[in-house]
């Protein structure tokens, strides 16, 4: 018993903020979800999965890290933490880099988001990311589809309980 305590003060509690993705409940494909631990325990970061191929593999990774993750901090050129994650699921062990970046603003519900489309190295990848209001930072990784601004109005503000542990 004593064991599995420690194991469990190890593992992230969960997030202290809500994560922005798409509702599991509206998704018919299979659906993975995981914490980053931070050394501390605490969380810092959600990233969804989603399996568009029937099966077949992910096609799509959702990420939240908040600001101080280490997962954010990247050297120049390096590709963001989700699409890693993209690449690691499907396998694929190419080196892929960050070509460029462009600021477009978009429209999620009644505000502006200026998503910074990031090009890679891997013509199949499309990444967008933004920045909350809370701080949170907001990549979509997606293999072999671009992301669309339709893309944006299936995100919703998912409750930090659905990732306790």
């Amino acid at each position: 018993m004593s064991f599995l305590r420690r194991r469990q003060a190890a593992t992230p509690a969960g997030p202290d903020f809500d994560v922005l993705a798409m509702d599991p409940g509206d998704w018919p494909g299979n659906l993975g979800a995981g914490l980053l631990p931070g050394e501390d325990g605490s969380c810092q970061g959600v990233f969804l999965r989603y399996d568009l191929f029937g099966g077949r593999g992910p096609a799509m990774v959702i990420g939240n890290l908040p600001e101080g993750s280490p997962a954010r901090e990247l050297p120049e050129g390096q590709v963001p933490f989700e699409v890693g994650q993209l690449l690691a699921a499907l396998e694929n062990d190419e080196p892929v880099s960050v070509v460029e970046v462009e600021d477009v603003p978009v429209m999620h519900q009644d505000n502006l988001l200026i998503v910074r489309r990031v090009k890679c190295s891997e013509g199949r990848i499309s990444c967008a990311q933004f920045d909350r209001s809370d701080g949170v930072q907001v990549t979509i990784a997606s293999w072999d589809r671009p992301i669309t601004d339709d893309l944006y109005a299936l995100l919703k503000p998912l409750p930090a309980e659905m990732f306790q542990t």
